[in-house]
């Protein structure tokens, strides 16, 4: 009889990896006895290399090395050389969809996720929209696996222990954090322009952030081209501003720093799904898209969300559609101060929570 083991599949962006490491992780915790391979791109790499014991990783280059029909062809031929029990496709599109329907001609047990693809249209339509809450992805993946034979129930806090990742396998610059020091982050920027607060309010924000809390360091987190632009500008307006990407080469490196941050703020972006998989509490700023999506951050409550209301919102699932109004007013008109206000209300809620730990509370 072959011992269990489970391939996960999930491509697609870095956020969307990160939202499947606490499924996985609950899995992995419940099911001791069955091996779990996840199958992604190589960035996603750091999020399961030491999630658990019998979790391992699996990449693949899926523009390149495997594109197309005779791409995914010769790595269903690698796949079906481990031995797999059963295939959980957590992605549910045309690659992996390829990938499923070979699966089950070979009689193989399998299951996808749904995306809830019409509840998601209603809830960005123009007319009689319905802004309600729709399911998460985390229990999508969770009932995925139930329909597998292997239901779980999630438990998570951290990738990292009680105490954090090792500050030591980060450039000194970093340093050690010091008792009287707030650390907070801050990732303003998106990859589509509905999800990105415009920056001269964010350096508003910074600006009221540091003459908040004297004592506070703030760390930039984002390596695009508007990050390299920025960013320069900001640390030198505000000194206790660290362009993260300047001193730190790799994702692990950004999570163990992420870990002890008090606060991260961001868009909705993958930054607020690095800072949840490692327990960081992140006040989340929306525009064109909406937490009822399902798309907020692991354990990140609502009153965590900043976002205003107007009648054309959430005219996006992903934030990746023209403004209708052609000036992005859910955005804009956000003030500065609402978002303070809101780091303020979670830095004295979480304040005196010292703990985090991969088990919850």
């Amino acid at each position: 009889m072959k011992k269990e083991h489970i391939l996960i599949i999930r491509f697609s962006s870095l956020g969307d990896v990160a939202m499947t490491v606490p499924v996985v992780y609950s899995l992995a915790k419940a099911y001791p006895q069955v091996r779990i391979t996840v199958l992604s791109r190589a960035y996603a790499r750091a999020f399961f290399e030491d999630l658990a014991p019998n979790v391992s990783f699996m990449e693949a280059d899926v523009k390149r090395e495997y594109h197309g029909v005779r791409g995914l062809n010769a790595l269903y031929r690698r796949l079906t050389a481990k031995n797999f029990t059963a295939v959980a496709d957590f992605h549910d599109v045309l690659r992996s969809e390829y990938l499923r329907m070979r699966f089950t001609i070979d009689r193989y047990k399998v299951a996808h996720v749904d995306k809830h693809r019409k509840l998601r249209r209603l809830l960005t339509a123009q007319n009689s929209k319905r802004v309600v809450q729709l399911p998460t992805p985390f229990m999508g993946y969770a009932d995925t696996l139930a329909r597998l034979g292997y239901p779980v129930t999630l438990g998570f806090r951290s990738i990292f222990p009680p105490e954090g990742g090792n500050l030591n396998l980060l450039p000194a610059i970093i340093g050690a954090k010091k008792n009287y020091e707030q650390w907070i982050g801050i990732a303003p920027f998106a990859a589509h322009a509905g999800k990105v607060y415009p920056p001269r309010l964010m350096l508003r924000v910074i600006e009221m952030v540091a003459e908040r809390h004297p004592k506070a360091r703030l760390f930039l987190f984002g390596r695009g081209q508007e990050e390299e632009k920025t960013f320069p500008e900001w640390c030198a307006a505000e000194p206790r501003c660290v362009h993260v990407a300047r001193h730190l080469e790799a994702m692990q490196q950004e999570l163990i720093l992420m870990s002890h941050l008090d606060l991260m703020l961001s868009m909705d972006s993958a930054n607020m799904h690095l800072a949840s998989v490692v327990g960081t509490p992140v006040v989340s700023v929306w525009g064109a898209t909406h937490p009822a999506a399902g798309f907020m951050g692991w354990n990140q409550t609502p009153d965590r969300a900043v976002q205003i209301d107007l009648p054309c919102r959430p005219c996006s699932i992903y934030g990746n559609k023209p403004c209708l109004r052609g000036d992005f007013a859910c955005m804009k008109n956000i003030p500065p101060e609402q978002i303070v206000e809101r780091m303020e209300f979670v830095l004295a809620k979480t304040g005196q929570k010292t703990e985090r730990d991969k088990d919850g509370e």
